[in-house]
C-alpha cells in the first residue's frame, strides 16, 4: 500500500480519470480491512480506501475529534491532488463523511453513509472498559459481538476482535470519544449533495431509524435497509452493498 500526508491507502481504479474518486473512510478502531474486497476494489469505479491516522499501517496517533480526523483526510486530498470526491464511510467513518461535507462542501460530490447516524453516543460502560488498559480486549468484544447479526458467521465475529485488538488502546478509546461527542442533528439539513444511506435491519449500534432521520433530513437521499444483517452490513452483505454502491455511484455527475 502507497502512502500520502501520512496515511496508507489502498486504491483501485486510479486510470479511471473521468470517473468521481471515492474515498472509504473506515468505523472506531478499524482500518481499510473494515471494507471487504467486493467494495474495497468496486467494480468499474476509482476507490481510495484509508487508514485513518494511528490505524492499520497509518503513522502518528489517533484522534477524539471526528473534524480533526476531516482535516486528516483534507491533507490526504490534497497530497493525492483529488480536488473533491465521494465520501463513503462506515460508523465513525461516517460520521467523519457528515461533518466533512459540512465544513468542506465544495470538495464532497456525494454521501454514501453506513451504519450511520446525525449522533452516535456510546455507552458508558463501553467508554470505561475502553479507558482501561486491563479492560480494553472487554470493550472490544462487547462492541464485536453487538455489531453483528445474531445469523452471522461466528468466525466473521472472530477475525473482527482479531483485526480491532490490533489497534491500540488509546487510540480505540479517542475513536470512542469522538463518536460520543458528534452530533449534527441539526445542522445535516444544510447537505446538499446526492446521498446513499445503507443499514442493516438488524443493527443494534446504529439502528434503521438513525438513517431515516438522516435520509429525512437531507433533500434526495436514498435509504436501503438490509434486512437480516447488523451493524457490520458491509461485511455480512458484501455483495449487495457493493451493488448498491455502484449503482449510487453511476449516478453522481462528474
Amino acid at each position: 500500500m502507497p502512502t500520502a500526508a501520512g496515511l496508507y491507502y489502498f486504491v483501485h481504479g486510479e486510470e479511471l480519470h473521468d470517473l468521481p474518486p471515492v474515498i472509504l473512510l473506515h468505523g472506531a478502531g478499524g482500518s481499510h480491512l473494515n471494507w471487504p474486497p467486493q467494495i474495497r476494489r468496486l467494480s468499474g469505479q476509482r476507490m481510495f480506501t484509508l487508514d485513518l491516522p494511528g490505524h492499520g499501517k497509518s503513522e502518528g496517533v489517533g484522534r477524539q475529534d471526528v473534524v480533526e480526523y476531516g482535516k486528516a483526510v483534507i491533507e490526504f486530498m490534497k497530497a493525492v491532488r483529488l480536488s473533491a470526491a465521494v465520501m463513503v464511510g462506515f460508523s465513525m467513518g461516517s460520521a467523519i463523511a457528515l461533518s466533512f461535507a459540512l465544513s468542506y462542501r465544495k470538495r464532497v460530490l456525494g454521501l454514501g453513509l453506513i451504519g450511520a447516524g446525525a449522533k452516535m453516543r456510546v455507552a458508558s460502560s463501553t467508554l470505561e472498559m475502553a479507558a482501561n488498559l486491563s479492560t480494553y480486549p472487554s470493550a472490544v468484544q462487547t462492541i464485536i459481538e453487538n455489531s453483528y447479526s445474531s445469523t452471522a458467521d461466528p468466525r466473521l465475529k472472530e477475525l473482527a476482535v482479531e483485526q480491532m485488538m490490533q489497534t491500540r488502546q488509546a487510540v480505540l478509546y479517542g475513536d470512542f470519544l469522538a463518536c460520543d461527542t458528534f452530533d449534527v442533528m441539526e445542522r445535516v439539513k444544510k447537505i446538499h449533495v446526492p446521498t446513499l444511506l445503507i443499514c442493516g435491519g438488524a443493527d443494534r449500534m446504529t439502528p434503521p431509524n438513525r438513517s431515516e432521520y438522516l435520509r429525512d433530513q437531507i433533500e434526495g437521499a436514498q435509504l436501503h435497509i438490509l434486512e437480516g444483517a447488523g451493524h457490520m452490513v458491509m461485511i455480512e452483505q458484501p455483495d449487495e452493498v457493493a451493488s448498491q454502491l455502484i449503482g449510487f455511484l453511476d449516478q453522481i455527475p462528474y
